[in-house]
């Protein structure tokens, strides 16, 4: 079987086909992990309270089944083909014809065909199923933090240290290395948020940031993290001025920072070896 999977013929279809059903799994953890954090922060703060734990129907990554949320139909296996689905079904729920978000193919599709590159770039080797973790972290990460400015641990952490184990037999850096980039892509933002809140008083980030990056640091090592804070910065100052020009957003309004960090990540993960050819001064060689 691996000789045949060593053919990027079946390899690139195959990681594609993964990534495209892995992709609507990913709609699932992305809505309903926050959720699932809410409701075990609210039973930890009604048991500390004395009082009892907040009643409703058990929700995990499998209970219940997925739904329309606007009616409450269940969903078949039918209507829960990645892609086909949505476009059979035109982009409307089957029972109530309320229009589906555009959230939920994107996902897909951008996990497919980023699922379907990382095949192609590393090959049926372990640095290929490295890749596939990280970038469905990537994307999980990046959209949990757009809707709820969130970046869980219960993703974060993990990525850590899978980039560490990962890199004990130097899959794509030394082990030095990586554990050099955690540290400092931690203390890096760390230092900043504490910077900028002695001398404003606010809250310029959340921590998570700091794990991301961690993580980030972990698999990439620590030659990679000036270009990803610098790609991740400029993205997220021009995205933001361009919705607070437009009237989309308030200055007032957070921006989450995640999203662009896991952009930055994602291709420095992938074209790492040519950023540091083209940018030898903002990226320090290896």
């Amino acid at each position: 079987m691996p000789g045949h999977f060593s053919d990027p013929f079946l390899l690139v279809p195959f990681a594609t086909l993964l990534g495209l059903f892995v992709g609507s799994f990913l709609n699932v953890v992305i809505y309903r992990l926050p959720r699932m954090i809410e409701r075990e922060w609210l039973e930890e703060m009604a048991a500390l309270r004395g009082d009892a734990a907040p009643g409703g129907e058990p929700l995990n990554l499998a209970r219940p089944r997925s739904r329309c949320p606007h009616c409450g139909h269940v969903i078949s296996a039918l209507e829960n083909i990645p892609l086909v689905s949505y476009a059979v079904l035109r982009g409307r729920c089957r029972h109530c014809q309320v229009a589906i978000g555009c959230r939920y193919p994107l996902v897909e599709a951008l996990t497919a065909a980023l699922s379907g590159y990382a095949a192609w770039r590393f090959g049926f080797s372990p640095a290929m199923a490295g890749a596939l973790i990280f970038l469905w972290a990537m994307v999980a990460l990046a959209f949990i933090d757009i809707d709820t400015q969130l970046l869980p641990d219960s993703l974060t952490l993990p990525l850590l240290w899978l980039g560490l184990v990962f890199n004990l037999r130097t899959t794509y850096i030394p082990l030095n290395d990586a554990v050099i980039g955690a540290m400092a892509g931690y203390l890096s933002l760390w230092s900043v948020y504490w910077i900028f809140k002695l001398v404003t008083g606010k809250e310029g980030m959340g921590r998570g940031d700091f794990k991301l990056l961690a993580a980030i640091g972990a698999w990439l090592g620590w030659q990679m993290l000036p270009f990803t804070i610098l790609l991740a910065s400029i993205a997220g100052a021009a995205i933001g001025i361009g919705l607070i020009v437009t009237n989309r957003l308030k200055r007032s309004t957070p921006i989450p920072f995640g999203p662009y960090l896991a952009i930055a990540g994602l291709i420095a993960f992938f074209q790492g070896a040519a950023i540091n050819g083209f940018l030898p001064i903002i990226v320090l060689p290896s």
